[in-house]
């Protein structure tokens, strides 16, 4: 495996790395790999670009009213649950 450091970057691309790693579950350390891949052209092999919505859903954001986000919240609370029985 190769490493690199890289310093001086801003803010703004700390936290697009850290806003890609929490949307895609991913470490951050792969997060800056596939925005490196993504700006050098290059697809990575194993990682699949198909999977990727982009802007497709753009038009849905902000369309929930306040009522309607509150009640998808409530409906989904439980998810966040852990059964520990199915921990041991």
């Amino acid at each position: 495996m190769n490493q690199i450091t890289v310093r001086g970057f801003g803010d703004d691309l700390k936290e697009a790395i850290r806003r890609l790693a929490r949307s895609e579950g991913i470490s951050l350390n792969q997060a800056v790999l596939r925005l490196l891949s993504r700006g050098a052209g290059i697809e990575r092999a194993g990682v699949s670009q198909t999977n990727e919505i982009g802007s497709a859903l753009d038009e849905f954001i902000g369309c929930w009213s306040d009522e309607e986000a509150e009640e998808f919240r409530n409906a989904v609370v439980d998810f966040d649950k852990l059964d520990q029985d199915l921990w041991r």
